[in-house]
């Protein structure tokens, strides 16, 4: 059989969407979906969000890319943003969530190479993260999964169980450059970190000059109702990787650092053709635009918190499928006692809801932040008739 025009590297379903409005997707056959896995955790205003869409607009018919070499009134007016709003100082802009933890690695262990500790270039990351899909994030990422048939891998990464701060503290020695740990892992599972843990990264780190760095490429920008994780912790990261929500759709990440942090990235250490053009610079604004009007973050806690609660409800009348709810803010993860991708398959294909299912047999709610009650209704019904009607595989 020939090879597909699209490289088949993704197990795409039947689904074939080509228009949205808000919460839901509409597929060429028509068919409306309840989408709860927005682009994993990518379209926070929903689809066709009118002042995204006109922002956008705006910015096509007047510029769209540019080079690096030239000024930045976009770039330098999204920074500027994110500066005010966050613990960075400065901000690199990428065009995803792994050239983000890319640049986040490169300014970590050149912090070091300055400081004249060439020799710190370890990142200790930990079991069942997630960090990308370039050699060079695989090579972060401990699992067999996403690196067969990749090998050699990069050096420069230790691993250790996550949530396990005496492990993480046992693998640090003199080439150890820092930590890399979703404060929430996605893929993973909805798994948060205890604050004991992060804490306890951030004493290791100020203790012996080293970098804790963030990937909140998933959990940032708005999802769990703050605006980047780690604040729910009371903990300041050195450098955080940030992308998916950031451009609501549009293609944009970007690597954020404190100025100590990014000492040694300068003129001609890092560079990125597209990244920063005005177009995504149009896009990270207008989210910002919407996200940072007051009453916003709460709004998501709030919808968080109902949603959570009606699926704890919920799980008592089909406790032999659920187990438990995890997650914060509209970053939830509904724990299941069987496969979850037979599930998210059963609940996509029978009953028009898009979820995305993860690591521990869990399936990923990751809603735009823009629902209300009727689609946590909607939602809540449809899980539930759902869980009624299926019947897990016998193999199971």
């Amino acid at each position: 059989m020939p090879i597909t025009p699209l490289m088949p590297v993704y197990p795409r379903c039947g689904v074939r969407p080509v228009r949205g409005e808000g919460c839901y997707l509409i597929g060429e056959d028509g068919q409306r979906y309840l989408d709860f896995a927005s682009g994993i955790a990518v379209n926070l205003l929903g689809h066709g969000h009118p002042h995204l869409t006109a922002k956008l607009q705006e910015q096509v018919a007047t510029l769209m890319h540019v080079s690096n070499l030239y000024g930045s009134p976009q770039g330098e007016q999204l920074a500027q943003r994110l500066i005010d709003v966050t613990f960075a100082d400065t901000v690199f802009f990428t065009n995803s969530g792994a050239e983000a933890v890319e640049c986040a690695i490169k300014t970590a262990r050149r912090y070091h190479f300055v400081n004249g500790n060439p020799e710190r270039t370890t990142l200790i990351t930990f079991k069942n993260a997630f960090h990308g899909r370039t050699l060079g994030t695989i090579s972060a990422t401990d699992q067999d999964k996403m690196r067969g048939g990749f090998e050699p891998l990069l050096p420069g990464f230790a691993y250790a169980p996550f949530d396990d701060l005496a492990a993480a503290e046992a693998l640090v020695d003199d080439t150890t450059a820092g930590f890399l740990v979703e404060p929430i892992q996605g893929e993973g599972g909805i798994r948060p970190a205890s604050r004991a843990f992060l804490h306890g990264l951030r004493r290791i780190c100020d203790e012996r000059g080293l970098m804790l760095v963030l990937d909140e490429v998933q959990c940032g920008v708005a999802r769990t109702g703050a605006m980047y994780a780690h604040e729910l912790y009371d903990v300041k990261p050195d450098i955080v990787a940030t992308a998916k929500g950031i451009g609501g759709g549009f293609p944009l990440g970007a690597c954020l650092a404190t100025e100590e942090a990014a000492r040694g990235m300068v003129a001609g250490t890092h560079g990125s053709t597209y990244g920063g053009n005005p177009l995504a610079m149009a896009a990270g604004n207008a989210v910002l635009d919407v996200i940072l009007e007051p009453g916003f973050l709460e709004q998501v806690q709030a919808s968080g918190d109902r949603l959570r609660q009606a699926l704890e409800q919920m799980i008592p009348n089909h406790d032999a499928l659920f187990d438990s709810v995890r997650g914060t803010g509209l970053m939830l993860g509904l724990k299941m006692k069987t496969d979850s991708r037979r599930f998210v398959a059963y609940l996509r294909d029978h009953h028009n809801v898009l979820t995305v299912a993860a690591g521990e047999n869990v399936v990923r709610v990751l809603p735009p932040l823009i629902i209300d009650q009727s689609h946590i209704d909607a939602f809540v019904t449809s899980v539930s008739e759902a869980a009624r009607l299926y019947v897990p595989p016998a193999d199971e």
